[in-house]
């Protein structure tokens, strides 16, 4: 499983799971799978696809204003675990399901 997790401070933190073989969308209408209801994203903004491979695949739905991994500018991509998903102001963190609880445990 693939999560997705916002990383402004400044905004209470959402985070979206997509099941492996899951196909969901994010934006920031009603009709979005995730919801994202923020400046600059679209409606429908893009597309997440966890592949049977493993990966998670964000293809851009003709936003607006853009995706975005890592800083750069995507059509479509496949995400890493750690890289940074932009979509209108919204930063979000991809993590794989273990990485997320290891994330949620205090440092020693």
């Amino acid at each position: 499983m693939w999560i997705l997790r916002t990383v402004d401070d400044s905004a209470p933190e959402k985070t979206f799971r997509v099941l492996p073989g899951g196909v969901r969308t994010l934006g920031r209408a009603a009709r979005a799978d995730f919801i994202l209801d923020a400046p600059l994203v679209s409606r429908v903004h893009c597309r997440l696809t966890a592949l049977p491979t493993g990966e998670l695949e964000v293809k851009d739905l003709d936003s607006t204003n853009g995706t975005f991994i890592n800083g750069r500018r995507i059509e479509t991509a496949r995400l890493a675990p750690g890289d940074r998903l932009g979509v209108g102001r919204v930063e979000l963190v991809a993590l794989h399901d273990a990485d997320y609880e290891s994330s949620l445990t205090p440092a020693s």
